[in-house]
């Protein structure tokens, strides 16, 4: 076969113009990486001209199916489940319509898991918003052995939420630490009822929320701490600002995105909790069910494997789904405004 050649583009010395002369052909080889490699693009440079329109793709390949498949297609199978009568372990299952949701509404059961979690996270983010944001403050300071402090309340956030829990039940029974300590102190007669009482397990509750997770914000605080002018202080302080007012409108509006962020994270996580209530309330959720949650609720009657139906419980997770959406778009909206 006979050699091929191409040309390339050469300047005439002392003109203007260019010609194209003979030049060496390229090998088997190099002409087949032309075809399957990234190639020059016209109109770009550097880089850019040996970048493909499909190799930012290929590399986000891996992210992308991981997150189709271990999310849009869940969300979207609970969707489907949700208009049917599917059994937790499977089996044939027809098709019910809105009867799922029908039945949500009307359900005592979900109404009360619906007012235990919008109360969780109505008494939880204030706390955690504010309480996290005075313990950054408190430690901020290049104080000798300051770093022991922060270590100190940040270990919370590295031990497992069961741990956690089973340290909370030591302390808050019948027999206790908290209850043995308070009775010889001679400040109550008897025991308080932390674990038995609905009311007191779903306080119980949030205060293991809000003592695992102070840590955990206190370094988003940090963060957003060292971005405050330390010239605004100097100069409040100079003109006779007391701690407190420089508090209130120089630090708080100095890390309100974190506040933001902060309140939205925790809303969040709020509306999704568990674990608290089961490790103090026990596997019922409480006396007779009287401090479930939504997630604890989706559990009782979507995944028993004798008396669950998983169409129903998918319902109660699309529910769900659309409070915790709303709370997203809610705070979206307030930075919004706050930025406006």
């Amino acid at each position: 076969m006979a050699a091929t050649h191409t040309t390339q583009p050469v300047s005439v010395p002392g003109t203007e113009r260019t010609v194209s002369v003979p030049g060496p052909a390229p090998s088997r080889a190099r002409r087949i990486a032309r075809a399957v490699l990234p190639g020059p693009a016209p109109g770009a440079n550097g880089a850019a001209m040996y970048r493909r329109w499909w190799l930012p793709w290929l590399w986000t390949a891996p992210a992308i199916a991981c997150a189709v498949i271990f999310g849009v297609f869940p969300f979207l199978n609970t969707v489907l489940l949700s208009f049917t009568d599917a059994k937790p372990l499977g089996g044939a299952s027809s098709f019910v319509g809105l009867d799922n949701y029908t039945r949500m509404l009307d359900d005592s059961d979900f109404w009360l898991a619906t007012r235990n979690s919008i109360l969780y996270a109505l008494i939880v983010v204030p706390l955690m918003v504010l309480l996290p944001l005075l313990l950054a403050v408190l430690v901020e300071k290049n104080l000798p052995g300051i770093g022991f402090f922060r270590s100190a309340f940040y270990t919370p956030v590295l031990a497992s939420s069961v741990v956690v829990g089973l340290s909370w039940q030591w302390l808050l029974a019948d027999d206790g630490l908290v209850n043995t300590w308070l009775q010889k102190a001679h400040l109550i007669r008897s025991a308080i009822p932390f674990l038995s009482d609905s009311w007191l397990i779903l306080l119980s509750a949030m205060g293991l929320t809000l003592w695992k997770g102070l840590g955990w914000y206190m370094v988003f605080y940090l963060a957003a701490l060292g971005n405050v002018p330390k010239e605004l202080h100097e100069a409040a302080a100079m003109d006779g600002a007391g701690a407190a007012r420089r508090f209130w409108h120089i630090t708080v509006p100095g890390v309100r995105q974190a506040m933001m962020l902060v309140g939205t994270l925790t809303g969040i996580g709020s509306l999704r909790v568990f674990t608290e209530i089961y490790m103090l309330g026990s596997s019922t959720g409480g006396p007779g069910g009287a401090d479930r949650t939504l997630p604890f609720y989706i559990r009782d009657v979507g995944l028993d494997p004798l008396t669950g139906n998983a169409g129903y419980g998918s319902a109660v997770s699309v529910a769900l789904f659309l409070l915790t959406l709303g709370l997203t778009l809610l705070a979206q909206r307030l930075t919004k405004e706050d930025e406006a």
